[in-house]
C-alpha cells in the first residue's frame, strides 16, 4: 500500500503542476487540444526508438513526456468545462475490468468466444463498443502500411484470406503488371495504392511487420549514404560534384562492410 500512496501522490504532484503551468505560463494557456496534437504522435515515436534501443533511461525520459501528454490535454478539456484527468482514469479503469472478465469475474479464459488470444481481445471489444463492423476502430491517421497490416489482419481473423503464401504472391505479380499497364496519373496511383496493399499482405504471410521492415532497410539506406558523404568529405568533394558510378561505387563498399 505504501508504493500505491507514493505513485497517487506524485501523480496528484503532476497533476497541480500541470495546472499551475496553465494558469501562470503564457505559452501554456495559449493551447489547445488541436495545436499540440502531433506531439502525441512524436513523443511515440521517440518511446519506439528507446524500446527499440534498449535504452532505460530514454524510456524513463520519453514516457513521461508521452504521460506529460495526457496530462495536458486532460488539462485542457478539465479548464474547458468537459472532463478531466479522473474521467480519463476511470473510462481506462472500466474497459481494462471489462476486458478481463477471467481476471475480475467468474469466466474461464477457455470458454471466452473466439480461437486465438487476439480473436477473444476481439471479441470482448465488439460487446464492449457495440461495433457495427470489426473494422471499427482503427484510425485513419495511422501510418499506411501499419493501418494496411491491422485492416488486413482483422479482415484474415474472420477467413477472408488467401488460403496459403501462393494467392498473395499472384496477387503482387497481378497488381505489378497492372501497374505496368497503368496510363493516366490516377490509374497509376491506385495501382501504386494496391501493390503496397499486396506487399502488405504478402509479408503478413510471412510473419513480418511492414513497418519494421521499412524502418530497418531506411535504416540501412541512411548508414549507407552517409557512407557516400563521408567518402566525399575525405576526398574534399561535394555530393553534387561524385558521378554516379562513383557514388554506385561507395554505396557496394558500404555494403561489403555490412552498413
Amino acid at each position: 500500500m505504501k508504493n500505491c500512496e507514493k505513485e497517487g501522490n506524485l501523480f496528484q504532484e503532476l497533476v497541480e503542476i500541470m495546472e499551475r503551468l496553465r494558469r501562470e505560463c503564457p505559452w501554456d494557456r495559449e493551447q489547445t487540444n488541436l495545436s499540440i496534437k502531433n506531439n502525441l504522435i512524436e513523443e511515440a515515436y521517440e518511446l519506439l526508438e528507446a524500446i527499440e534501443e534498449n535504452n532505460d533511461k530514454a524510456i524513463i525520459e520519453e514516457l513521461g513526456d508521452l504521460l506529460l501528454q495526457v496530462l495536458f490535454h486532460s488539462q485542457i478539456k478539465k479548464d474547458e468545462g468537459s472532463f478531466d484527468i479522473n474521467s480519463v482514469m476511470e473510462n481506462l479503469k472500466k474497459k481494462l475490468i471489462m476486458r478481463h472478465p477471467h481476471v475480475f469475474g467468474n469466466i474461464d479464459y477457455d470458454k471466452l468466444e473466439g480461437k486465438s488470444h487476439l480473436q477473444k481481445w476481439e471479441k470482448l471489444k465488439e460487446k464492449e463498443k457495440k461495433r457495427s463492423s470489426i473494422l471499427d476502430g482503427i484510425p485513419k491517421r495511422m501510418s499506411a502500411l501499419q493501418r494496411a497490416y491491422k485492416i488486413q489482419k482483422k479482415m484474415a481473423s474472420v477467413g477472408f484470406d488467401w488460403e496459403n503464401i501462393e494467392g498473395a504472391w499472384n496477387k503482387l505479380y497481378e497488381e505489378l503488371k497492372e501497374l505496368r499497364n497503368a496510363k493516366s496519373k490516377k490509374d497509376i496511383e491506385e495501382e501504386t495504392g494496391d501493390i503496397f496493399q499486396a506487399m502488405v499482405n504478402l509479408a503478413r504471410f510471412y510473419g513480418v511487420n511492414p513497418e519494421d521492415a521499412l524502418h530497418k532497410s531506411l535504416d540501412k539506406s541512411e548508414k549507407r549514404f552517409r557512407y557516400i558523404e563521408k567518402k566525399a568529405k575525405e576526398k574534399g568533394k561535394k555530393l553534387e560534384e561524385m558521378s554516379l558510378d562513383e557514388m554506385d561505387r561507395y554505396w557496394e563498399e558500404a555494403k561489403k562492410i555490412s552498413l
